[in-house]
This record gives structure tokens, C-alpha cells and sequence, in this order.
């Protein structure tokens, strides 16, 4: 499996010729959409008027809201922020196994989910997690979950890239929650390669950085 960043919380997963995108966003961000065909787009932010006219495409492609769905063999499981929606917008978490690996997206999180979520998200591999503060979780809060989690491996997102028009924190602010004083200057690689059985060999949760 590859996974490419390309800013806030839109990821490309790849697995041979099979790709799922997450949130992907437009160009009033300030950055570049990306501009691919994906077989799965996962959004754990959705309007309501736009919900309803995606309901009426009857899309399998796009997966919204809380549920279990199967799609070519990978399992999908939203579960509802329903704290954080409301009659305007839909707010969800998604834990999915693509080649073994579980992978789990908090997306637009920005207070600590449930206790009724937070059992179901235990023994991740992957965890993406918003690194650059308000509107989402907080650096502390962000932090916490993932000692309460101890995924394998984090990959922060929504946090501070150039162009990005929107206030946020960058990515320091969170690597020194993490760390301590002792963090270093931020670097990042273009994507990150996975294979199950090397998962194993990792003992102590590791922070991979990805440039966009």
C-alpha cells in the first residue's frame, strides 16, 4: 500500500490499481485539488444539502456517514460524531482494513470521540490524526488520543502548508506536544510504503511526516 498527502485531510491509499481518496477538497482552499479517478472517496465531513443529492446518485464510490460497507472486499465502518453534527453537517470517524492494515481517519475531530467510538478503534495500524489545532482537536487533546490508541504509526493532517488560505498551526506546534521541547525542524517524505508484516517490527508509535 502508498499513501500520498496532498493537504487538510486528503489522502490517496493505493493498493495495485485500486485507490481510496479522503476528504477531498476544492480549490478554495488555496491548494491544488487532486485531480484522479478514485474507486472509494471517503468524506468525514459532509454538508446535509449535499448529502441528500448524494443520496439521490445512488453512488457506491462515495462512502458518508456511519454504517458498514463492503466494497470490493474492504471493509469500511463509519461511526457518528453526532456531538459535533447537526442539522447542517454530518461529522464522521472511519476504521478501514485495506491488506491487513487497519487504518483509521478522525478526520474533522475536533473534541475526543466517545467512549462507545473509542472501543471499536483499538489495534490500529494507521492513525491520521489533525495536527494543527482549532477548528479541529487540539495539539493536548490530539496527542492523548494517541497514547490512549497506540497506533503503529500516525500521519498528521489539517495543519499549516504554504498556500493553505485557512488559519492553522504548524506542524512543530504538534511534533513538541508529542516530543517535548526536544523536537526538531520538520521534515517529510512524498509517501509512505506499507507492508503488513513490517508493521511488526514496530514497537513504540512512530509520527511519519508527508509533504504535499
Amino acid at each position: 500500500m502508498v499513501i500520498t498527502f496532498y493537504g487538510e485531510g486528503c489522502f490517496k491509499l493505493q493498493s495495485g490499481d485500486f485507490v481510496i481518496l479522503s476528504d477531498p477538497f476544492d480549490g478554495e482552499t488555496g491548494l491544488t485539488p487532486p485531480r484522479f479517478k478514485a474507486d472509494i472517496i471517503l468524506k468525514t465531513f459532509t454538508s446535509i444539502p449535499i448529502v441528500n443529492q448524494l443520496i439521490n446518485q445512488s453512488t457506491n464510490q462515495l462512502i458518508f456517514g456511519p454504517g458498514e460497507y463492503n466494497i470490493k472486499d474492504i471493509t469500511i465502518t463509519g461511526f457518528s460524531l453526532s456531538k459535533e453534527s447537526s442539522e447542517k453537517f454530518l461529522k464522521t470517524v472511519y476504521l478501514l482494513e485495506l491488506e491487513d492494515v487497519k487504518l483509521c481517519f478522525l478526520g474533522h475531530l475536533s473534541e475526543a470521540p466517545e467512549p462507545a467510538i473509542l472501543e471499536h478503534l483499538e489495534k490500529i495500524d494507521v492513525l491520521f490524526v489533525p495536527a494543527g489545532g482549532p477548528p479541529f482537536l487540539n495539539q493536548k487533546s490530539a496527542v492523548k488520543i494517541i497514547k490512549q490508541l497506540q497506533p503503529k504509526i500516525v500521519i498528521p493532517c489539517f495543519f499549516k502548508i504554504p498556500s493553505l488560505k485557512r488559519p492553522a498551526d504548524k506542524l512543530e506546534k504538534f511534533l513538541e506536544e508529542f516530543n517535548g521541547p526536544k523536537a526538531k525542524e520538520v521534515t517529510g517524505q512524498e509517501k509512505l510504503v506499507i507492508k503488513k508484516k513490517d508493521l511488526a517490527n514496530i514497537k513504540k508509535t512512530e509520527i511519519v511526516i508527508l509533504k504535499t
